[in-house]
C-alpha cells in the first residue's frame, strides 16, 4: 500500500482539520493509500550551510495533503521533491485575501471594489489614508484583516469614528477595506471544488442578524440548487489560483450575480458533506490519486 502525509498545524486546535483528516484516510484505504497524520513540528525541514534542502527523510510519502497555512514548510516541503496538494503557491495566494483580489483581476472576475491599506510600521497615525477610501467607499463598508478565517477579522464599519478606531487597532496588521454588498447581507454560497471542478455547495445564512454567514459566527448551512453561473464562476476562479480542492464563497450582487468574497485552500469538509449529503472525500481522494 502507498503511505501519504497529511500535514497539520501543532498549534491550532480545531475539529474541521480532523473531520477532513478522518474522512480522506477513510477514502483512502478504500483506494490501497495508508494517510499518517503528522504536525508540522514534527517534519522537520531546512537549509544547510550550503543552501542545500534538507530535513527528516520524507521518501516513505508518495504526497502530502496539506491542511496548513504554513507558507514556509510548504515551500521546503515541495523543494524537497514532495507533491502537496494544494500547492505551496495557491495556499500562499489564498491565504493572503488582499493577494487572492490581486491575482485574480483582469480576469473577469466580478469583486467587492478593494482598497488596500497601506503597510505601517510605525506607531505613529495618518489620516490622510482614511480620507482616500472614505471617497471610494460609502458607509457601510467592510473592513478585513488579511489573514484570518471562519469569519473573524471581517468588520462592518458604520461610520468614520468606527474607521478611525479600526485603523488605529490594526494599523500594524496588514488589512483591506472593501465595498458591501448590501444585496447579499447575511447570507452567501459555499461552493466546493476538486480538480477546478464544481462538486457541491450549499447557501450559508446568518440567524442571528450578522452581515457574516460564516457557521462560526452563527451561520447555518442549507442544502439548495447552486445555479450553473455560480458553478462556472467558482470553476474559473479555482482553475486561475490552480487549486487542487477549495471553497469559493460567493456573495450574490444586486441583480442575483456572483460575486467573489473569499477563497479557501482548506475549507472544512464537514458542513458541505453533511449539508449536502455529497462525499467530497471520496472526489478529493480520488482527484489526488489521479494526478500523480
Amino acid at each position: 500500500m502507498k503511505k501519504a502525509l497529511c500535514l497539520f498545524n501543532a498549534y491550532v486546535q480545531q475539529e474541521g482539520p480532523k473531520y477532513t483528516y478522518e474522512r480522506m484516510k477513510e477514502e483512502f484505504a478504500k483506494l490501497g493509500v495508508v494517510l499518517e497524520w503528522k504536525t508540522n513540528s514534527e517534519i522537520l525541514s531546512y537549509l544547510d550551510q550550503n543552501g542545500s534542502f534538507c530535513g527528516l527523510d520524507l521518501s516513505a510519502y508518495a504526497f502530502c495533503l496539506y491542511l496548513d497555512k504554513d507558507k514556509y514548510i510548504s515551500y521546503l516541503l515541495e523543494k524537497r521533491g514532495l507533491r502537496l496538494f494544494n500547492s505551496a503557491e495557491s495556499i500562499r495566494l489564498c491565504d493572503d485575501k488582499m493577494l487572492t483580489y490581486l491575482f485574480l483581476a483582469n480576469h473577469g472576475i466580478r469583486m467587492p471594489k478593494s482598497v488596500t491599506a497601506p503597510l505601517n510600521y510605525s506607531h505613529q497615525f495618518d489620516p490622510t489614508f482614511l480620507k482616500n477610501v472614505e471617497k471610494e467607499l460609502s458607509f457601510p463598508f467592510v473592513a478585513k484583516e488579511n489573514y484570518g478565517s471562519l469569519g473573524n477579522g471581517v468588520y462592518l464599519i458604520q461610520n468614520e469614528s468606527e474607521l478611525i478606531s479600526f485603523e488605529k487597532k490594526f494599523q500594524n496588521e496588514a488589512h483591506l477595506y472593501q465595498e458591501f454588498i448590501e444585496s447579499s447581507y447575511g447570507f452567501d454560497y459555499r461552493l466546493i471544488l476538486v480538480g477546478g471542478k464544481f462538486v457541491t455547495g450549499y447557501r450559508r445564512h446568518n440567524l442571528n442578524g450578522d452581515f457574516r454567514s460564516n457557521i462560526a459566527q452563527g451561520g447555518i448551512g442549507e442544502k439548495v440548487e447552486i445555479p450553473e453561473s455560480y458553478q462556472k464562476f467558482a470553476e474559473k476562479i479555482a482553475l486561475l489560483l490552480h487549486l487542487d480542492y477549495c471553497g469559493v464563497d460567493l456573495l450574490t450582487g444586486k441583480d442575483g450575480e456572483p460575486v467573489l468574497c473569499e477563497v479557501n485552500s482548506n475549507a472544512f469538509m464537514a458542513g458541505s458533506e453533511k449539508t449536502t449529503g455529497v462525499n467530497v472525500a471520496k472526489a478529493y481522494a480520488e482527484h489526488i490519486l489521479q494526478s500523480l
